[in-house]
């Protein structure tokens, strides 16, 4: 076929498929609306459920390998998820990304538990404290939450849902679907409205009126700075791959070693003095006394402890002013540390570099992790 006929040709069996694929497109804009999926953040958003082939989702999994319930039992959570929507939280309480996520949760739960809407947190640990449901029912009461949440110690519900982050949500329709699925913090809005849609898409099915809010939740959303210092981990069995400790004499699993902090310094690496016992997820002070210096950059710093402890806190040579105090500081930078949580100790209102001191006075104190904002 010569090239002056075939050109034609090919353009016009182009634009027919064109315009039949967007055809098909459009007709399918009336059954459902699909959110690209990445790896921050996944959505599938139904409008009519009705119209909705459900062949391509996934069922929510069970509930397997739970330790502990708060809030309900076994037998009236079953009960609770036949039927409803259901928003499935994986968290854990010393997640400071966890925490800023749980306004909205709770929020939600005031708003839409008495329509159909059931959440449940699913508290997989990242640390051995947060095994420990006395810990965790502090934190439920802490925090405001009066909706179930169950201990997934060893993490079985986590790798049943097939999940590596927390936080993460799951929300399945009132036939036990997952249609939407989230990764971290943000997209608050549209997550409630999916609320809504499979709460309408439930009460349609059962032949009920629902009244639905017409304003969804306004709430201040936290911005952590773009420019911050990563996690920083103590433990030796989390820092593969992210090895930021800058003393020379590095980890040593299992040892109790004498750590030194050298003239100069790192960005975003941190520095310890006394002696301290390297373990799997922490170190812990051996000495009567010690430090941590910490250059680092962003506007929040929050640290991750257990033990019984007195803290003085230094910002680059000085005792923290208290215009940058964060809410678990005291008068003139001290700090006591008496439970295994998190603690906030530093926060302004732009990201900033600055040099941070703990000064540790008691022996047993067990440090976890740094974390920004």
């Amino acid at each position: 076929m010569k090239s002056e006929i075939k050109i034609p040709l090919i353009l016009g069996i182009i634009i027919v498929i064109a315009v039949v694929g967007l055809s098909v497109f459009l007709s399918s804009l009336d059954s459902k609306v699909s959110i690209s999926k990445d790896e921050s953040t996944s959505v599938n958003t139904v409008t009519d459920g009705n119209k909705i082939d459900k062949s391509g989702f996934e069922k929510a999994p069970k509930l397997v390998g739970i330790s502990d319930y708060i809030n309900t039992s076994p037998d009236k959570l079953q009960e609770k998820i036949d039927h409803s929507v259901v928003l499935y939280d994986i968290w854990t309480y010393s997640c400071i990304n966890c925490i800023r996520t749980l306004p909205y949760i709770t929020s939600w739960n005031e708003k839409y538990a008495d329509q159909g809407l059931l959440i449940i947190g699913i508290h997989s640990p990242e640390f051995e404290f947060e095994k420990d449901v006395t810990n965790v029912k502090n934190a439920v009461t802490k925090y405001g939450i009066t909706y179930p949440v169950v201990l997934d110690n060893d993490k079985e519900t986590w790798k049943a849902f097939g999940n590596n982050y927390w936080p993460r949500k799951y929300i399945a329709d009132s036939e036990g679907y997952i249609r939407y699925d989230h990764i971290g913090e943000g997209q608050y809005q549209e997550t409630e409205k999916v609320i809504q849609q499979l709460l309408k898409e439930r009460s349609d099915s059962m032949g009920t009126k629902l009244k639905l809010p017409q304003e969804l939740l306004s709430i201040r959303e936290s911005q952590p700075s773009l420019l911050r210092t990563p996690e920083l981990y103590f433990g030796y069995d989390f820092v593969y791959g992210r090895n930021q400790i800058g003393s020379p004499e590095g980890f040593k699993p299992d040892q109790d070693v004498t750590y030194s902090i050298p003239q100069s310094k790192q960005l975003h690496n941190f520095y310890l003095d006394g002696t301290w016992k390297n373990l799997p997820g922490s170190m812990k002070l051996v000495s009567d006394s010690g430090s941590i210096v910490l250059p680092y950059s962003g506007k929040e710093v929050n640290i991750v402890t257990a033990g019984d402890a007195d803290l003085k806190i230094k910002i680059d040579g000085k005792i923290i002013d208290p215009a940058i105090s964060g809410k678990d500081v005291g008068i003139n930078g001290q700090i006591h540390v008496h439970e295994p949580r998190l603690y906030n100790i530093v926060q302004t209102e732009t990201s900033e570099n600055h040099t941070l001191e703990i000064l540790v006075e008691t022996p047993g104190f067990e440090i976890f992790t740094f974390t920004f904002g």
